[in-house]
């Protein structure tokens, strides 16, 4: 089964060499000419990235599109973060950030409200909040930028597990945090179409790796031991998914086992190329990281205010328009195969 992807071209364009090292907790680079941090006001384009956890490859290849968005504003960028998952891990790095006067944070939240009352306190304190990614409740920022929606995620995933096991069998998610905001709403979205639109698929297990590889690696594990008539798995997370294809690859449920779900190509190739895996979506997420500081800077700028409405351009990739809920919408999910996964490089 092929998915169109209208930006198709544009992903592959914007593809990476290789995803961005970024170091714990420093400033990881900037240009001449934004305001200094701060400085406050509406050209404070000092942009600080905070993701899930550092280390992470989905999260360092984001960043790298961050950075290079805010290089082209002319401001100040900056990565901070934990070194693991957890639903008030950030809540530190978002004091400092406030303190430190900075224009937006761009943050991917571990837990929707765990980090709410600190994202306020960076408001009220001027500072402008962009999710990305994965959201907080909607009255903790300015604006989320989504990679797609979740009906949309939801379903690329259900269609391809369906099709790669035939449309029956025994089926199991190893996902990333238990209070993720983003996966369990596509855990919901893939529950619904399950029942809706796959009657003879029956998902007996919902996992969570904690955004670790070798949890993750452990729970893929446990779950085919514990249920030994599973035919496929889907891992909606891109640690997730590269841990469960390790997994795979050496043991006996290679090429029983099907796997899908949400991986970077360098991470899932070679499981591609051995037979591992046949399939796998996801979007660009230099883009999303591009994206997002392009949206944070229009909010800095005021050419933006999160209104349904607004509009703003973001580089490269052109015009954006705020939707409901003050949420903008990079596109559609795309399938990564053997026929097309040498075509990307992030």
């Amino acid at each position: 089964m092929k998915f169109a992807h209208k930006r198709a071209t544009a992903v592959a364009a914007a593809a990476v060499a290789a995803a961005l090292a970024l170091s714990g907790c420093a400033d990881t680079g900037s240009s001449g000419g934004g305001a200094s941090e701060g400085s406050g006001g509406s050209d404070n384009l000092a942009i600080t990235f905070l993701p899930k956890s550092l280390g992470n490859p989905y999260f360092d290849t984001s960043s790298k599109g961050g950075k290079a968005a805010v290089e082209e504003l002319g401001g100040t960028f900056a990565e901070v973060g934990p070194a693991e998952s957890g639903p008030d891990a950030q809540v530190s790095y978002i004091n400092t950030a406030t303190q430190q006067g900075v224009g937006s944070l761009v943050v991917s939240a571990n837990d929707p409200k765990a980090i709410c009352d600190a994202l306020n306190e960076a408001r009220d304190a001027g500072v402008k909040v962009v999710t990305f990614d994965s959201d907080t409740n909607a009255d903790c920022r300015d604006l989320f930028v989504n990679q797609a929606t979740a009906d949309g995620i939801a379903k690329v995933q259900v269609d391809l597990i369906a099709e790669q096991i035939g449309d029956a069998g025994e089926i199991a998610i190893v996902s990333s945090t238990a209070n993720a905001t983003n996966q369990n709403t596509w855990i919901d979205k893939m529950k619904e179409l399950l029942a809706a639109d796959h009657p003879n698929i029956q998902l007996v297990d919902v996992v969570y790796g904690d955004d670790d590889e070798q949890i993750s690696f452990d729970k893929t594990a446990a779950v085919l031991q514990s249920h030994p008539n599973l035919k496929g798995i889907v891992s909606p997370t891109t640690i997730g998914i590269s841990a469960a294809a390790r997994y795979l690859s050496t043991s006996d449920y290679k090429g029983k086992v099907a796997l899908t779900g949400l991986g970077t190509p360098n991470q899932m190739r070679e499981y591609i190329e051995d037979g591992t895996v046949t399939a796998f979506a996801l979007w660009n997420p230099e883009d999303l990281g591009y994206l997002s500081a392009y949206a944070a800077a229009a909010l800095i700028n005021g050419d933006i205010t999160g209104k349904e409405g607004d509009t703003f351009t973001a580089g490269k990739l052109g015009e954006y328009t705020v939707g409901a809920d003050a949420t903008v919408l990079l596109g559609d999910p795309y399938v990564f195969d053997k026929d097309n996964i040498d075509d990307f490089d992030f």
